[in-house]
Parts: structure tokens; C-alpha cells; sequence
């Protein structure tokens, strides 16, 4: 019958053992690892009797490698390095803190992801973490560095800057803005697209455009996104009333078309928030001035 392999020897005797081995000696690696010279001694004939093998020869005045001891060494020797190697990826100096920015998907997608690759490069070594947040929420301690929200700015206890200018219009896909063009009457017939949350509405964009007596400003679908809505826009599957922010890159491709010239203006706006009590990390900071340069 096969007897058991030995379990892992514990990490002090393996220390001692491959200091040892590297400086033939018990006394300096004693001196390196910060213990006696007889501890060293312990621990390696504790490590000897637990292989079931000696590891040295211990002639006078000077020590050996059995040919046990040769073998051992480089796999000894491979498993501290990669511990150090694995320690110094997670924990070390090469680690940085991250900018924790919460901030709705619609921003996040429309507004600031088509602005990263400036930032990137003017801060290549600024790590990001975004994380989604849809409705206004408490600013807790700890949960994020800064937050884009949406609304007219006042929320005591946040310094809050001003990020977007916004007018309120509907947009469509090319085949759906043709038919609007021609017959504005007929977005009666369109499935209205709303984003909930917004001041400005379909209703009141309709009352502007004189078109509430023949459209119900009510029906229609509504998402808690605005980027959901001018998804379902472009695949033309009805219209959406968006903001000048959220459909910039869209009307430049030509996915989404403006069908209509009257646009609303909105004191609403997207800002950059963070606790008055609360100073920014330097990286936050930076990512603050690059954030007022994309404003200008």
C-alpha cells in the first residue's frame, strides 16, 4: 500500500530552510529572517523530519545540499516568488485608488463615455470605477468619490457644478422623422417614448408645438433610462423626447433624426456633485478640472 504524500510544511520552516540553502548557512539566515541561529536549526530539522528526508549535511564548520535538499530548493523557491508576485499584483505599489463616479447609464452612455478617450489620455494613470445609479439617492460616506445627477442643482450639502445646457425635443429614426416632416399630425399615429423623471414632458413639448389636440400627450411607453427610450427610438419603433446631452452622437450619425424645430428649454441639467464637508483625493481632482474642461 502506498503510503500518504506528507501535508504542506508550515511556511516558518520552509522560510529557514530556503534561506539556509541560499546562504549555506544557518547563522545568516538566521540573522536575515531575524532569529536565532538555533531556531533556524529547529525549524529545518523539524521540516527534515516531517519530509521524512534530510535536506543537509552538516560537516563542520559548513553546510551541504543532500541531493534531496537540490530538488527541493527550486520548487521552495518558485513558491515564495509567486507569492510575492501574487501579494505585489493585489496589494503593492502598483496598486492605485480608484475615483468611484455614480453616475445613470443614459449619462454615462450618451454624455461622458464618447469624452473618455481625452481623458485617458491626459490622465493614463487615473483609474475609474462608475457604478449605476438611476434615481437620486443619500450621498453616503465612502460609497463614491463624486455623482452626475440630474435636476436644478439644489441639494443642500452637495457642491454641485453644472455640467450640460439642455433643450427638449423629439427625435426619431430617419424612415419614422420623414413621415413627421411631412405630416406632423401623424405622431398620433407613433408610440410616444418617455423618460420618467424629467420635468419637461411630452405633454408640455405637444402644447408648445400646438399639436396637444391631436396627439394625447399620455399614452405611449415610459423608461426609467433615457438611454433605453432612444434605443427603442433608433430601431424606429416610436419617438422620444430627448435631451440635447443624451442624443448628440446619435443625431451625428444619422441614426436619430429631429423631425420638428420646436425645442424646449429646461432648467434641468446634469451636474457634478460631491459633500461640501468631504475634500477630493488629488485623481479626484484631476478628474474634476478635466470634467470643467469638457463644460467650456
Amino acid at each position: 500500500m502506498t503510503a500518504n504524500p506528507p501535508s504542506l510544511p508550515p511556511l516558518n520552516w520552509l522560510r529557514a530552510f530556503e534561506a539556509a540553502a541560499r546562504l549555506m548557512s544557518f547563522t545568516q539566515a538566521g540573522r536575515e529572517i531575524g532569529v536565532t541561529q538555533s531556531a533556524i536549526s529547529q525549524n529545518v530539522r523539524l521540516l527534515e523530519a516531517h519530509l521524512g528526508e534530510r535536506l543537509f549535511d552538516r560537516l563542520p564548520h559548513r553546510l551541504e545540499l543532500t541531493e534531496s535538499g537540490k530538488a527541493y530548493l527550486p520548487a521552495v523557491q518558485d513558491g515564495f516568488q509567486r507569492i510575492g508576485s501574487g501579494t505585489r499584483e493585489v496589494f503593492g505599489p502598483v496598486r492605485r485608488e480608484r475615483i468611484t463616479l455614480r453616475v445613470t447609464p443614459g449619462f454615462a452612455v450618451a454624455w461622458l463615455a464618447p469624452r473618455l478617450a481625452d481623458f485617458y489620455a491626459q490622465a493614463p494613470d487615473v483609474n475609474l470605477r462608475l457604478v449605476s445609479t438611476i434615481w437620486d439617492l443619500e450621498f453616503e460616506a465612502g460609497a463614491a468619490d463624486l455623482e452626475v445627477r440630474y435636476g436644478d442643482g439644489d441639494w443642500p450639502g452637495l457642491h454641485c457644478e453644472r455640467l450640460t445646457v439642455d433643450r427638449v425635443f423629439p427625435v426619431a429614426s430617419p424612415a419614422v422623422a420623414t413621415d413627421l416632416a411631412k405630416a406632423p399630425d401623424s405622431l398620433a399615429q407613433h408610440r410616444l417614448l418617455h423618460t420618467i423623471g424629467f420635468r419637461v414632458t411630452w405633454p408640455r413639448w405637444l402644447d408648445a408645438a400646438g399639436l396637444s389636440a391631436t396627439v394625447d400627450g399620455s399614452g405611449g411607453d415610459h423608461f426609467d433610462t433615457a438611454v433605453t427610450a432612444l434605443a427603442i427610438a433608433e430601431r424606429g419603433l416610436g419617438v422620444a423626447l430627448s435631451r440635447t446631452c443624451m442624443a448628440a452622437e446619435q443625431l451625428a450619425r444619422g441614426t436619430l433624426v429631429a423631425p420638428f424645430d420646436t425645442a424646449l428649454e429646461t432648467d434641468e441639467a446634469f451636474f457634478l456633485v460631491w459633500p461640501t464637508n468631504a475634500p477630493l483625493a488629488p485623481d479626484a481632482e484631476r478628474f474634476v478640472e478635466w470634467l470643467r474642461g469638457q463644460t467650456e
